[in-house]
């Protein structure tokens, strides 16, 4: 792979993020967001200190940090993390994260590991690079592109020149990765690793697999949302899915951003996994590939289901799906008269697609119901995780 052009999938280089700032400040999204986030009375302010960053570094402490912390201020009840102590600055990981939210997830948790001296690359689907200011805001943030369509030799080339790209920043620039555990949201509350995820960063490196896996230093991350963002919306697209063929609109992708940024999310929590070289070391090296990286795509799965941070919402949701009243302890008649709230809200947003109003609210109660199901399927502890 010597030769091979990054390009079209690396992140902005510090000259090149220069002029992107000073286009992205003049951008209206960036009056939108910076308006909706700081107040209107504070756009010239932020656009000031924005535009006179010298660096991506300077950029991320001059406007990203202080937006994301703000969002989570008036988004969220509490940030709680786990596990983040375990991280070093000079052993760069593969993050495998649960996917919940298009931004949040990645933004929050980079924002967080600046706190432990930790700096982060960000995979990005080349479908969310919906508009300059988007592009633009992402390549500054280090985020790399994947290219996920094209005729089956071009996905295996942008497949290889990925996991290339991944393994010379993990190995030459000591950054870590995140990198989403499958393609898109998860919208049934179910994290479950692609397979696809783990062939892609086989592909690159040297030696047996064993070998090219364990050198990208897996380490499983976990986000818990109380209140999932745009549950509302992924509820209307299994609804739809469940009858038809879904098609986005031309905007939703750029909606649902913007949706996740802006809806309530009641508590979250953090979790990083225990890097999963160990974990490997057991696993059956005999295997055939397949086989073995479904084993290790179950085993990046259950960390991930042990680190969820369950809420009383998921365990009502668990005994509603189940006509059962086994969780009954783990809450209260106000955390019933919430989730009955968001079942009413969602209702009446959803009224013009004429649906069965049984199969939606299943559908809703499901998706808080999963990372309990999850939990005991694989005789996790139930209780939330220190």
């Amino acid at each position: 792979m010597e030769g091979m052009d990054f390009k079209n999938i690396r992140p902005y280089n510090e000259r090149e993020a220069q002029e992107a700032i000073q286009r992205v400040v003049k951008q209206h999204e960036f009056k939108s967001i910076t308006s909706f986030v700081f107040g209107e009375d504070r756009i010239q302010e932020i656009a000031a200190r924005a535009a006179g960053s010298k660096s991506i570094s300077e950029f991320q402490h001059n406007f990203m940090r202080p937006l994301v912390w703000e969002i989570v201020k008036k988004t969220t009840e509490n940030l709680s993390v786990s596990g983040f102590k375990e991280l070093k600055p000079d052993t760069s990981h593969v993050l495998i994260g649960n996917h919940r939210d298009i931004t949040l997830d990645s933004s929050i948790l980079a924002t967080l590991l600046q706190d432990y001296n930790i700096t982060i690359a960000i995979t990005w689907g080349d479908n969310l690079m919906v508009s300059p200011f988007v592009t633009d805001l992402g390549k500054i943030n280090r985020t790399i592109t994947v290219f996920r369509d094209g005729s089956p030799r071009e996905i295996l080339l942008n497949s290889q020149r990925l996991s290339t790209y991944i393994r010379k920043i993990i190995t030459e620039e000591n950054l870590s990765v995140w990198i989403a555990q499958r393609k898109g949201r998860s919208k049934n509350g179910d994290d479950r690793t692609d397979l696809g995820v783990l062939k892609m960063l086989s592909l690159s490196g040297k030696g047996h697999l064993i070998d090219k896996i364990k050198s990208m230093n897996i380490r499983p991350v976990c986000v818990s949302y109380e209140w999932e963002p745009c549950d509302i919306q992924k509820v209307k697209e299994m609804h739809i899915s469940s009858m038809k063929n879904y098609v986005k609109s031309e905007d939703e992708d750029l909606n649902s951003i913007l949706g996740g940024v802006m809806g309530q999310k009641g508590r979250v929590h953090y979790a990083i996994g225990k890097a999963m070289n160990e974990a490997i070391d057991k696993l059956d090296t005999e295997l055939p590939k397949n086989e073995f990286l479904q084993l290790l795509a179950t085993t990046i799965d259950v960390e991930i289901f042990k680190n969820f941070r369950l809420w009383p919402n998921n365990f009502l949701a668990w005994n509603r799906l189940n006509q059962s009243n086994r969780f009954s302890a783990k809450y209260d008649a106000a955390a019933e008269w919430e989730f009955d709230n968001h079942i009413a809200q969602m209702l009446k947003k959803l009224q013009s697609l004429h649906g069965n109003e049984e199969e939606i609210i299943r559908l809703f109660i499901s998706l808080y119901a999963q990372p309990l199901q999850n939990k005991l399927e694989h005789d996790l502890p139930v209780d939330s995780p220190m």
